[in-house]
């Protein structure tokens, strides 16, 4: 088999690896070395000159030797299998990388023989990238569970960032699909890159040359859709898991049925769950940057995202008590949560508003995005001229529904927001 085939197969079967991300690490390039890489971005992400940076993503090998019911390259399925050796994988990077197709590298693995033996072939291909041939761009390496933790060390120095995927919400699912995996193995090298990088970034304030171990932390996948778990569940696990890991980024995978297992969604009429997947985006973004916690976005009586509203406008029609919000003397953390409001939006309120009392209009002109914020806001005491909205409208307005499209029992469920000032 030439490389070409190789690369088709082994990219291919990358495909269900999330990886868009920024790069997180900022390494400039050197005489004698070639390829660099920047915090600003990496795979499918934007740096901030506004340029499209990518990865390329490949599989070392998509020899398994699992079987996991969802995966495309489990052992019992009948496809070709193809892998490279490290010296293949180092030329290819570097020819792609000449012809400025990437500016760096991702790479996973299928788990051929053993999880030490994956694990020695990648660090092999990474040592050769980085010392035979001086490539100093970002790579992202998977850690495979299970392997010894001696080679993850390596692994996390020859990396920039690392990732272990924890695959299932629970671990009732996970020993129902995966037979060979355990909550255990998959843990436990999230707990050893997470110790590896505090140890080295205590070094590097000791000796500013000590080598530095995945220096853009880790990051973590799982599956969603394949099994009953409600997105309650999913949010508490990766709150949980960005707590206690201190993880980077918790990437969310829509299922996609490659396989007729009877424990899997039947593939004859399923549909991704492609909807589900940006509401858990959107709820992520909420819990890291805008200060709300996995038991305020949903609840006991709200374990699901409600499909037809974003994740914030939804809380927001569920604690009519916290609105409105008076633009010109609420805090920082109190306009974050304004439907329609961003942390620029906020930024520049806070600012504004030092000037001279902020007017609708005003507003407007900051970057807000009224067609949602309007309903939750007063400007110097008043709402937007005009504005005379019950809850059931809101609620439509903001999803695009009609009133026979409102969800079965929809209208009861937020009938308090008529109480509001709105």
């Amino acid at each position: 088999m030439d490389l070409m085939e190789k690369l088709n197969i082994l990219a291919d079967a990358a495909k269900y690896d999330a990886a868009c991300t920024s790069s997180g690490v900022t390494r400039g390039g050197k005489a004698g070395t070639i390829g660099n890489a920047g915090s600003s971005g990496c795979c499918h992400s934007f740096s901030a000159d506004g340029r499209c940076i990518s990865l390329l993503k490949v599989l070392m090998t998509n020899h398994c030797c699992y079987d996991c019911a969802y995966c495309v390259n489990r052992r019992s399925n009948d496809l070709p299998r193809a892998a490279f050796t490290p010296r293949e994988l180092c030329e290819l990077t570097i020819q792609f990388y000449r012809r400025n197709y990437i500016e760096g590298l991702f790479l996973s693995s299928a788990v051929l023989k053993s999880p030490d033996y994956t694990t020695e072939q990648m660090i092999e291909a990474l040592r050769l990238l980085r010392t035979e041939y001086h490539f100093r761009g970002y790579i992202h390496a998977k850690a495979i569970p299970g392997a010894d933790p001696l080679l993850t060390h390596q692994l996390g120095l020859l990396a920039d960032r690392l990732s272990v995927n924890i695959e299932l919400p629970s671990e009732q699912s996970l020993n129902l699909l995966c037979p060979d995996k355990t909550k255990g193995a998959i843990l436990a090298p999230m707990a050893q890159i997470r110790d590896g990088a505090q140890q080295s970034k205590a070094e590097l304030k000791l000796y500013r040359h000590a080598p530095k171990f995945a220096p853009a932390g880790q990051s973590t996948q799982m599956i969603v859709g394949a099994t009953p778990e409600n997105d309650l569940h999913i949010l508490r696990l990766s709150a949980g898991l960005y707590q206690k890991y201190q993880l980077k980024r918790v990437f969310f995978s829509a299922y996609m049925p490659v396989s007729d297992n009877k424990l899997l969604p039947a593939p004859a009429g399923f549909k991704p769950p492609l909807l589900r997947e940006h509401r858990l985006y959107q709820a992520d973004w909420l819990m890291r940057f805008y200060g709300f916690s996995a038991g305020e976005i949903l609840d006991e009586d709200h374990p699901n995202f409600d499909a037809a509203l974003d994740p914030k406008s939804d809380w927001a029609l569920r604690h009519p008590e916290f609105f409105p919000v008076e633009l010109n003397k609420a805090p920082y953390e109190v306009i974050l949560r304004v439907p329609g409001i961003g942390v620029r939006g906020a930024q520049r309120i806070v600012t504004a508003r030092r000037v001279g009392p902020l007017t609708f209009e005003g507003v407007k002109r900051l970057g807000i995005v009224m067609k949602r914020a309007q309903y939750f806001i007063t400007c110097s005491g008043h709402f937007l001229p005009g504005l005379k909205c019950g809850q059931e409208t809101v609620y439509r307005r903001l999803s695009g529904l009609e009133r026979e499209e409102l969800p079965s029992g929809q209208g009861e469920q937020l009938s308090l927001f008529d109480q509001a000032a709105v």
